[in-house]
């Protein structure tokens, strides 16, 4: 296998530092790693296998040494800017960001659902929301075998999801101080509002969700709708999500279904109290599904408890299987 020079931007935030911890799990073939961050970052040192790298600050020289993948998590002003000095140096982006998911010339990918579409990739590859990458590894093979008509996502999303901002606010909400991040308290509390507000009272998180569905899935008349909301648990998101088919189902085959397809760990054993749980999967790359019950209020429809580390599965994880993906197959 050839071995690759990577490179991750943003390598001090939450994301940056997860993805070194998965590509040390993974073992990938890595040549030269390089880390980039902000200016203020510069100059610190990172131990990576055993061996210590120093933080170099972004620049628009910095993939001038024959980069093969860049993994970047540094926002998405960061992108925009980067992202295509890096290409024009024949680097392949891999970006965390939303500023390239809805381009019709960005495949927005998800491996386990649509990693064929790389091959379509003109240097950048986005990685989705959080929210939608565990979503669609439960939704796909329902869809291949009983074709979705609509969708319903409710979101119980994690501060981690906000980043350290996100992760101090609970902290010391917890101690009783004022947020400085959130519009309001999140200890004791849930937040009906994730990113900012559009003209149609849906915030951009739930826009992300209900149009990068449509995308990966292919299936741009989709009926979807989203609420999400922020929950004081540190880490890990949790979905209520309800489906409608267009194809009758039996509630057995379809469980079978989930626990044949990949990525996926079904939990659901409601007898003895078992099914998805943050606390149990942070930490982990699976998608956990669970409360599998069908919907009784419509012909087609089924009810499912979807979750996942959204440091992970949701962000770290997912960009490095999409290198794994270029590594075997375009390289």
């Amino acid at each position: 296998m050839k071995k690759i020079n990577l490179a991750i931007v943003g390598v001090t935030g939450m994301v940056g530092q997860t993805f070194l911890e998965v590509l040390e799990e993974k073992d990938l073939p890595i040549e030269n790693l390089y880390m980039f961050s902000s200016a203020r970052s510069a100059g610190k040192k990172i131990t990576f296998k055993g061996e210590e790298h120093t933080v170099e600050e972004l620049t628009e020289t910095s993939f001038d040494r024959g980069i093969d993948i860049a993994l970047f998590s540094a926002g998405g002003g960061i992108s925009e800017k980067f992202a295509p000095i890096a290409v024009e140096k024949g680097c392949i982006v891999i970006d965390n960001s939303s500023a390239f998911r809805m381009n019709d010339d960005v495949p927005l990918i998800v491996p386990e659902v649509n990693g064929e579409d790389i091959r379509n990739h003109k240097g950048i590859i986005a990685n989705p929301n959080c929210s939608t990458i565990q979503a669609l590894v439960a939704l796909k093979p329902l869809d291949e075998y009983y074709d979705i008509k609509r969708v319903i996502y409710t979101t119980f999303q994690a501060v981690s999801g906000s980043g350290l901002a996100g992760w101090t606010d609970l902290e010391e909400g917890l101690k009783g101080n004022p947020p400085t991040n959130y519009p309001h308290p999140i200890a004791n509390n849930c937040l009906p509002h994730i990113d900012s507000f559009v003209d149609n009272g849906y915030t951009k998180e739930e826009m992300k969700m209900i149009e990068e569905t449509k995308k990966i899935l292919h299936k741009p008349d989709l009926g979807i709708t989203a609420t999400t909301v922020r929950v004081p648990v540190f880490n890990s998101h949790s979905e209520s999500i309800n489906l409608e088919f267009n194809k009758p189902f039996e509630l057995d085959e379809l469980k079978e279904v989930l626990e044949k397809a990949p990525g996926i760990v079904v939990e659901d054993d409601v007898a003895n109290n078992v099914y998805p749980l943050p606390a149990n999967a942070t930490g982990k790359d699976e998608v956990f599904v669970g409360r599998i019950r069908r919907d009784e209020s419509l012909e087609n429809g089924v009810n499912l408890w979807v979750v996942a580390d959204n440091i992970r599965k949701g962000a770290a994880t997912n960009t490095i299987q999409i290198a794994e993906w270029i590594i075997d197959n375009l390289m």
